[in-house]
């Protein structure tokens, strides 16, 4: 398996952090999306994977939305709550699509400029 590049959007930084959501536990969500477990794919490269908080199960979980292309790249979009909202809007996915769609063509320049400003930051 190649080593996949993991990121996460500013805003999506800024929730997980509120969550108490690990970059360890949103490595292992993409080492499992790599090994093709996902909750859903939703087209045009957006997948729906459920995350578990510390001391919960999946099920009580915080649900994520990630651009992912299987070894390249994969990008944390959006998350949310089970117990806050149960999905996500049409309009919200057709923008979620057309994001992760330029997300996961950036260049390498393009994906620098990104992370030197602060809007994408790289898991490590």
């Amino acid at each position: 398996m190649e080593s996949i590049r993991i990121y996460k959007l500013k805003w999506f930084k800024r929730w997980a952090s509120k969550e108490g959501l690990s970059d360890s536990v949103l490595k292992l969500a993409i080492t499992e999306m790599q090994q093709g477990l996902v909750d859903a794919d939703l087209g045009a490269n957006v997948y729906k994977k459920r995350v578990p908080l510390l001391g919960q199960g999946k099920s009580g979980s915080l649900r994520t939305l990630i651009a992912f292309q299987v070894d390249n790249k994969a990008f944390f979009i959006y998350g949310f709550s089970k117990s806050t909202r149960s999905n996500i809007s049409v309009k919200e996915m057709k923008s979620l699509k057309l994001l992760a769609k330029e997300l996961l063509n950036y260049s390498e320049e393009k994906l620098k400029k990104a992370i030197d400003s602060g809007s994408i930051e790289e898991v490590r």
